[in-house]
Parts: C-alpha cells; sequence; structure tokens
C-alpha cells in the first residue's frame, strides 16, 4: 500500500441493528412526567444530558443558589485557604438575613464545620452569608466569584446577585435547569460535600439548634447523594437531587414547581426513569484490533498504538450490546516517533453515531535511523543469514 493511506479498521462485533442514540431516547423522556417550568436529568460521570425540558429557560433557582455557594466553599477548602476548624463571626448583615436560618446573632462566632452543616441541611441563609464573608470579605464579593465561576464552568444562563439566592429585591437573580445540573456535578466532585448532604437530621450548638434536612429524599429515595431544594414566591419549589446507584450517578434538577410534592415527585420520576433506562460502562478494546504502525526510517520498524484514556460512556441498557468501536490508524509513519505521540483514534459507535473518541498513541519511542544504525542493523542481518 502507499504510503500515509489511512487504514480503517470498521469492526462491528455486534451486528448492524440499529439503536437510537442516547440523545434520541433522551429527548421525549419515556413517559417520565414532571410538573415544573424546566427539568434536567443528567450523568454525573459523563455530564450527558439525558432528559430535559426547556432546560435553557432562564429562571429563579432560590436556594439552589447554595449549590454555588458550596462549591466555592468546597474549593476554598480543598486549596487550603479554608479549614473545617476554622470561627466565623457574625456580622450584622449575615445576622440579619431572612427567610431559613439559624437565628445568627451579630459576634457570634462558629465553625465553618458547623456553618457549612447548617447551609447544606437546614438552607440556612445566614449560615452561608457568613461563608461567603469569611472567604470573600463580603457577600457583594462573593457573588462576583460565584458569577466568574459560573463563566468557567460554561454556565451561560446564569446570573448570581447573592450567595442565598433570596429574590425579594432583585429581578436578575437567574439561572437555568442545565445550569444548575453544571454546577451540581461540579459540587458533587468533592466527596466531603457528602458528609452533609446525605445527613437527615443533625443540631448546633450543644443540641440546642436542630437541623433536618429540606431534602426529604435523604430519608426516603435509596441512593440519595444530595443535594439542595430552594422555594420562594417568585420561584415557586425547586431542587437539584442527585442520586448513585450501581455505579450511576445522577442529577435530578426541578425549577419552577408549583408545591413540593410535584417538586419531590418529579426529581423521584427523572432518577426512578434514568437508573431503569441508562448505564455507565467503560467500554472495552481488543488489543488485536490496534495494528501496529510501520515506522519509516526509524531503529524499530513498528510501534504499537495504545488508548490514551478509554472515556466512561453512559447509554441505554438496550444499547450496550451494539456498541461498535471504529478504530483509525495510518499504514506508517515517518521517524522519529515520540512516546505518546498521537497516531490515531478510536471512535465509539452506535447507529451511525460517535457517542465517544479517544486518541490512540505510541507505546514507545522510536527515532530516526542514522547511517552508523543502518551499518549495525545491515552487519546483524547478514550475520543471522550466515548462520
Amino acid at each position: 500500500m502507499k504510503r500515509m493511506l489511512a487504514l480503517i479498521l470498521c469492526v462491528l462485533f455486534f451486528g448492524t441493528v440499529g439503536v437510537a442514540p442516547v440523545a434520541a431516547a433522551a429527548a421525549d423522556g419515556a413517559g417520565v412526567t414532571v410538573k415544573a417550568k424546566a427539568a434536567v436529568l443528567m450523568d454525573v460521570a459523563t455530564g450527558t444530558v439525558l432528559y430535559e425540558q426547556a432546560m435553557h429557560d432562564r429562571l429563579y433557582p432560590a436556594s439552589v443558589t447554595k449549590v454555588m455557594s458550596l462549591l466555592l466553599v468546597m474549593e476554598a477548602l480543598e486549596n487550603g485557604t479554608l479549614s473545617l476548624t476554622d470561627e466565623v463571626t457574625a456580622s450584622a448583615d449575615a445576622a440579619a438575613k431572612g427567610g431559613s436560618q439559624i437565628w445568627l446573632k451579630e459576634g457570634e462566632t462558629m465553625t465553618v464545620d458547623d456553618l457549612l452543616k447548617a447551609t447544606v441541611i437546614g438552607s440556612a441563609n445566614d449560615a452561608c452569608c457568613a461563608l461567603a464573608e469569611k472567604i470573600a470579605g463580603s457577600e457583594t464579593a462573593f457573588a462576583a466569584r460565584m458569577n466568574e465561576r459560573a463563566a468557567q464552568l460554561g454556565m451561560n444562563d446564569t446570573h448570581f446577585v447573592n450567595c442565598t439566592g433570596l429574590d425579594d429585591d432583585t429581578t436578575d437573580h437567574l439561572t437555568s435547569a442545565y445550569d444548575v445540573a453544571v454546577m451540581s456535578r461540579a459540587l458533587l466532585g468533592h466527596d466531603a460535600i457528602r458528609n452533609y448532604s446525605t445527613v437527615w437530621m443533625d443540631s448546633l450548638r450543644g443540641g440546642e439548634t436542630e437541623l433536618v434536612n429540606t431534602n426529604k429524599l435523604v430519608r426516603f429515595y435509596e441512593g440519595t447523594t444530595g443535594l439542595k431544594t430552594g422555594t420562594t414566591s417568585k420561584a415557586g419549589c425547586c431542587i437539584a437531587a442527585s442520586a448513585e446507584r450501581e455505579g450511576l450517578h445522577l442529577i435530578a434538577v426541578i425549577l419552577g414547581a408549583e408545591n413540593s410534592s410535584d417538586r419531590f415527585e418529579g426529581a423521584k420520576a427523572l432518577l426512578n426513569w434514568g437508573f431503569a433506562t441508562f448505564e455507565t460502562i467503560l467500554p472495552a478494546v481488543d488489543p488485536l484490533l490496534l495494528a501496529d504502525v510501520t515506522v519509516l526510517g526509524g531503529t524499530e520498524t513498528c510501534v504499537t498504538p495504545v488508548p490514551t484514556a478509554i472515556p466512561k460512556l453512559t447509554i441505554q441498557k438496550t444499547m450496550k450490546g451494539h456498541l461498535a468501536p471504529v478504530v483509525t490508524l495510518p499504514v506508517d509513519v515517518e521517524a522519529p516517533v515520540a512516546a505518546g505521540q498521537i497516531l490515531g483514534r478510536i471512535d465509539f459507535v452506535a447507529d451511525g453515531k460517535t457517542l465517544a473518541s479517544c486518541d490512540l498513541a505510541a507505546q514507545t519511542a522510536v527515532p530516526r535511523r542514522t547511517f552508523a544504525d543502518a551499518i549495525r542493523w545491515t552487519l546483524a542481518s547478514l550475520t543471522r543469514r550466515a548462520a
């Protein structure tokens, strides 16, 4: 074959029966009923949207806002600028917060750990504000950081005015179901959040202040990992609900439900459908499919391609048996070849749609053959023939 011709190995292990891709299956929701202005079901492992209903409509999120506040707190804990044992003194602004609260008094001191409990479990606005002020100096400065982080995450539908979601005095504290799922996924990347988001009841102040999780799914839904509820007259009833079963971790977002029952029932319906319909897999690749690539002018005649990082896929359970890898590699490459040099790729395909891809890289380096190398190779070849 001529140089640089592409060798495309299309290996269809499981036949050619067509199966609808994930996005198409997710669009109709298989009869899922959600009574809300907007909803999303997202896979945590891959960020795949499995179900959507008006997912980019900009709506008031109420205390679901605190998902972003908590993300910044978790990141501060992780980078060492904040510690769970740090003491925080409540300001007048924090103590004046209305809505859900733990009735902080100006000058009262609590640890970051206790304020996190209050924020996650009890959705306490005063505790959340105290944490925001501890990190950024003021709630306004903290809100600016929230918007900066939202932009980094690609949350294009979002603008935050405060850290709590209180919306009596604002008309532009808005986000979308999709953006809530995105920031929820980022927060769930910090395992420590589960130390709070999975707790049904706790207490503060030596037992004087009781906390009961506003997320009823923590008590009543198997596998719940969190995450945050929210309710105001403008926002309606909202929730970012996450749960994990058999290796599949899902986020259900409900915005603008008319009542709390619709919020929780909608989240459960999405999660139930997701667990019944999808699974997360790591596709297997038979090494025999990865043909060695000839190296022209190298100290070795060929190099072995290996996958750089095979991606996880969240797919319909019925699709698993029809997933096929499509391997694309050149017949040959010119020396030198660096270890890790990209040679080709694998596309994981179902029903003609590529669901994910990964690069194929050179397993080892192959230097360019010098004149001295050629002499040694020729002498060695002649010696072998003579023997």
